[in-house]
């Protein structure tokens, strides 16, 4: 059995829009929890935070295939009236919530939404970096219903699960990769989603021109033409400390 297959074992897929996966482990599996039991929410919203990179954004596009949910911008929450946009959907999504509060969406108009979505049984799910509590929301009663809502968080992933999606990743684009592959990109990479993704999707194209295997040599090469185009920082990845973050939007 390939390691692929092997890790694959290990972790519970669930599909989601564009046909790609979402493992469940340790790190996630109290927030795929929470999710599984909508409607059954003890409030309105359900608060999913985590670090970005996290998964947090993927896991909320499986929940809207799940479900029939709708997610909604900002401009739309200044721009139409709650029961203008939940009239179609049983559930809709605000992604990086704390941040749309602090982009300029009306606490008001934020209010309005919470409780016209109580009213009418719909359920919201906004995903955050951090809890409601240290979002700084200064509108009191908004602020108490969000600090009352359900949290659940998803921690950053362990080195198992990043590894599993390297490996998912690279079967998806039907490459095969040397064993001690997976391992060596863990050390010189951020503990992200969005970085297995997009160093994936480097290797996948560098190797499409050059027609060489992936092999540690082969990354490496990769890797460091990455680091001095730029594309990380302008850091060598092989020098950087094992687990540094960059930041970037996530998009798992």
């Amino acid at each position: 059995m390939n390691l692929t297959k092997q890790l694959a074992l290990q972790f519970e897929h669930r599909p989601s829009l564009g046909g790609d996966d979402f493992l469940v482990a340790p790190a996630n599996a109290d927030a795929v929890a929470w999710l599984d039991r909508w409607p059954d929410w003890p409030t309105p919203a359900l608060v999913l935070h985590g670090p970005p990179g996290s998964g947090k954004t993927h896991l909320s596009r499986v929940f809207m295939a799940h479900c029939g949910a709708i997610e909604f911008t900002m401009a739309e929450l200044n721009d139409r009236e709650p029961p203008d946009l939940l009239a179609s959907a049983p559930a809709v999504v605000i992604d990086d919530f704390d941040n749309v509060l602090k982009g300029g969406v009306g606490e008001e108009s934020v209010l309005h939404l919470y409780n016209t979505a109580k009213e009418m049984g719909r359920c919201l799910l906004l995903t955050a970096r951090t809890p409601p509590r240290q979002w700084g929301v200064g509108l009191a009663d908004l602020r108490s219903r969000l600090v009352a809502a359900m949290t659940t968080e998803i921690g950053t992933p362990d080195d198992m699960l990043i590894t599993a999606v390297l490996m998912k990743l690279f079967a998806d684009r039907q490459l095969n990769v040397d064993r001690d592959v997976p391992g060596y990109m863990l050390a010189r990479m951020e503990r992200s989603f969005d970085a297995a993704r997009r160093m994936v999707s480097v290797i996948d194209e560098a190797a499409l021109i050059s027609r060489r295997n992936v092999t540690v040599r082969f990354v490496g090469d990769v890797l460091n033409r990455m680091a001095n185009d730029g594309q990380d920082g302008g850091v060598p990845l092989a020098e950087r400390p094992q687990g540094t973050a960059t930041t970037n939007k996530e998009e798992y």
